[in-house]
């Protein structure tokens, strides 16, 4: 993961909004949901929320896809991964006694279980 990638995802999750859009998203995991009842819940406009999905998304975290006038959102399970490994691996130093630990990128463990 590329630093400017991990920052990304440091600054999308950084906002109360966009971290509760992801925890949902990982909760649900792999459900694809849509943006409408994403939103149900939060004081948002719609287009702050699409600006909040975006953010997550342009991060490598979540994942969208269209479905005819819907748009349908998920957890980027691997983006997801990605971005805690350069956490344990690249600021722990691989330290699992400050950061514990990962499986194996060839491990196919749920994120969600990780978590």
């Amino acid at each position: 993961m590329t630093t400017r990638l991990a920052l990304s995802g440091f600054s999308a999750l950084s906002h109360p909004v966009r971290l509760a859009l992801f925890q949902a998203l990982c909760r649900r995991a792999p459900e694809r949901v849509p943006a409408g009842e994403l939103a149900e819940g939060f004081d948002v406009p719609p287009s702050t929320m699409t600006g909040h999905l975006r953010a997550l998304e342009r991060a490598g975290l979540i994942r969208s896809e269209r479905r005819s006038r819907f748009m349908l959102y998920s957890l980027d399970s691997e983006g997801s991964q990605r971005f805690i490994r350069y956490l344990i691996e690249d600021c722990c130093a691989n330290r699992t006694d400050i950061c514990g630990g990962l499986p194996a990128p060839s491990d196919s463990t749920d994120l969600q279980h990780a978590s």
